[in-house]
C-alpha cells in the first residue's frame, strides 16, 4: 500500500469511543514530565518575552502579534512550525484552541516539562492564544509513512480492533487527522511519528490516575496497544496528509 493510498483512503465507521492525543506524558498524578527532547536548549528559569502582553480581556489570538512572540519557540519547533527533531512536534498548522490550551497546562504545572514551563511561564493568556494563531496559520510539511506499516496503521487509525477494544482514533482526530479545535483534540497529520510514539508510550507506562479528561481517554487506550501497534499507528499518521491542493503530495519510498 502507498502513501497516497493513505492520503485518500475512504473513512472507515468510527468507533464509539473517541481517542484524543494530550496532555500528560510519563506517570503521575495529573501530570508529569514529557519524554527527553535532546537538542533543546535548557531553561532553568522563566524567560520573559520581550513583547509579552500585560493581562487583560482575552481576545481571539492575533497570528501577526503571535509570530514576534513565537520567535523563542522557533529554536526547537521551527520559526513556521516545522520542527527538524523528530523529538519535538510539529506546530505547523495545530489549531490555536489546543497550543493556548497546552501552554497553560504547561504555565499551571497540569502538563510538566522543565523547558516549556520555563517559557510559558512568562506568558498571559493573550500571548497564548496569540502564539497559537500564529502556528495555526503555517504550512505543516508533509512526512513519509514506512510502507510496511501502513496497512496496520490505518485500520488502527480508521478502524480500531474491536476484538481488543480499542476505538479508532479518526473517531476524535478526524478522518483527514486534522483534530478537533473546540474539543481541544489535537491535529495529527505529518506529525513526527517519534513524537507520537513517545507520547503514546507514555501514557501506555502511566500507573497513577489524572484528573485530566483527553488523559483518561487515552491512557486506558494506549495501554491496549502494543510496540508494533504503536510504531504503525505513529508511521501512519506522519504519513497521512489533508486533502488541501495547496500540500505538495509525499514521495511514494521505497
Amino acid at each position: 500500500m502507498t502513501v497516497a493510498a493513505a492520503q485518500s483512503a475512504s473513512p472507515a465507521k468510527p468507533a464509539s469511543s473517541p481517542a484524543p492525543a494530550t496532555t500528560t506524558a510519563k506517570p503521575g498524578a495529573n501530570a508529569a514530565a514529557d519524554p527527553a527532547t535532546p537538542g533543546m536548549p535548557k531553561a532553568e528559569t522563566p524567560t520573559v518575552a520581550a513583547n509579552a502582553s500585560p493581562a487583560g480581556p482575552v481576545k481571539p489570538g492575533d497570528a501577526t502579534a503571535g509570530q514576534g512572540k513565537a520567535a523563542v519557540c522557533g529554536a526547537c519547533h521551527g520559526m513556521d512550525g516545522n520542527s527538524t527533531d523528530p523529538a519535538n512536534p510539529r506546530l505547523a498548522g495545530q489549531s490555536e484552541q489546543y497550543i493556548a490550551g497546552q501552554l497553560a497546562q504547561f504555565k499551571s504545572g497540569k502538563r510538566v516539562n522543565a523547558i516549556m514551563a520555563g517559557f510559558a511561564g512568562a506568558l498571559s493568556e493573550q500571548d497564548m492564544h496569540d502564539i497559537g494563531a500564529y502556528f495555526a496559520t503555517q504550512k505543516p510539511l508533509p512526512g513519509v509513512a514506512d510502507q510496511a506499516l501502513v496497512k496496520q496503521g490505518e485500520t488502527l487509525y480508521r478502524q480500531g480492533d474491536t476484538d481488543r477494544g480499542i476505538p479508532a482514533c479518526m473517531a476524535c482526530h478526524g478522518p483527514d487527522g486534522a483534530g478537533n479545535p473546540g474539543a481541544q483534540y489535537p491535529r495529527l497529520t505529518s506529525q513526527h511519528s517519534k513524537y507520537v510514539a513517545s507520547r503514546l508510550k507514555a501514557w501506555k507506562e502511566s500507573t497513577e490516575p489524572s484528573d485530566d479528561p483527553h488523559t483518561k481517554i487515552m491512557m486506558p487506550i494506549a495501554q491496549k496497544l502494543d510496540d508494533k501497534d504503536i510504531a504503525a499507528v505513529a508511521s501512519y499518521l506522519e504519513g497521512l496528509h489533508t486533502n488541501d491542493p495547496t500540500t505538495a503530495a509525499a514521495p511514494a519510498g521505497p
